[in-house]
């Protein structure tokens, strides 16, 4: 069985090279030919895609994408990706998407005979370099079961169910993230304000109920305002805010508190900081 994987950046990258570390065939086709060549490096099963064409051979496509719309872009139209795939051949799209594009996406696959599967990732780089990362899988059933051998190349496999549950969780993860980000950015500056020494108040809150992932993630990021290189920017949590707080809206859910942080990523982002860390937001 032949893989393509499209999109090996921070996250897509990492479970490229544990596929190619395995000894799958993996067809990499990136927009940087920096990053497809690093990831091309982790074994030799891998092989340089140029273009949608290129992935006409194999039976399992990733995709791992930025945007909702880079994803569109790239899966529909005359040259794209489903007009190459073949009939019997499976799309995992691992990219934090909206329902809306994810439904769009499975009614052409299921058009073209192709089975789609949703699946998000959960954590960061480098729990996906241990094959560590959560995955939340829903869609097609037959399909993911076929994939049962592949699932902890990957990460941590869990069967949501459906596309829309998968999309769901990644949104609502990164919603409570952020929130959490922003949370413990005003508590630092309230420490800090009062004289507390910045390690020592990094390590007294770990020990306390105000202990999260993004304290142990980010903390001392944001007490010594390094925020280079970005493991997860700014830019990208702004987009999950956006399409998360959009989901909670057209379902009619109040998300006062998520608004309020959706706003202060916003600042984050006019004040020129989309490109550095999300971790950047204690800046503004």
């Amino acid at each position: 069985m032949e893989f393509g994987f499209i999109g090996v950046g921070a996250m897509g990258g990492p479970l490229a090279c544990n596929l190619i570390r395995s000894g799958k065939t993996v067809h990499v086709y990136n927009r940087s030919a920096e990053g497809r060549d690093k990831t091309l490096a982790a074994g030799k099963s891998g092989v340089a895609a140029m273009n949608m064409a290129d992935m006409a051979p194999c039976k399992v496509v990733f995709t791992c994408l930025a945007l909702p719309e880079h994803l569109t872009e790239k899966a529909l139209g005359p040259d794209g990706l489903y007009a190459h795939m073949q009939p019997g051949s499976v799309h995992v799209e691992l990219s934090t998407i909206d329902s809306q594009t994810a439904f769009a996406l499975a009614e052409a696959a299921e058009r073209q005979g192709i089975a789609y599967i949703q699946c998000t990732l959960g954590k960061t780089p480098a729990h996906a370099e241990r094959a560590e990362a959560p995955l939340f899988v829903g869609g097609d059933q037959q399909a993911i079961a076929d994939l049962t051998e592949v699932w902890p190349i990957l990460g941590v496999f869990n069967n949501v169910g459906t596309v829309e549950a998968a999309c769901a969780i990644k949104l609502v993860s990164n919603l409570v993230g952020m929130a959490n980000l922003a949370v413990l950015s005003e508590g630092l500056r309230i420490g800090e304000a009062a004289g507390v020494e910045k390690n020592l108040l990094l390590q007294l809150l770990g020990e306390t109920g105000a202990h999260s992932f993004q304290l142990d993630a980010r903390g001392k990021s944001m007490t010594q305002g390094e925020y280079d290189p970005p493991r997860f920017a700014l830019d990208l949590a702004l987009k999950d805010l956006r399409l998360g707080c959009g989901m909670a809206h057209g379902m009619n859910v109040d998300v006062p508190l998520l608004d309020m942080v959706f706003a202060r990523f916003s600042r984050g982002a006019a004040a020129g900081l989309g490109n550095k860390d999300c971790a950047a937001v204690h800046e503004v």
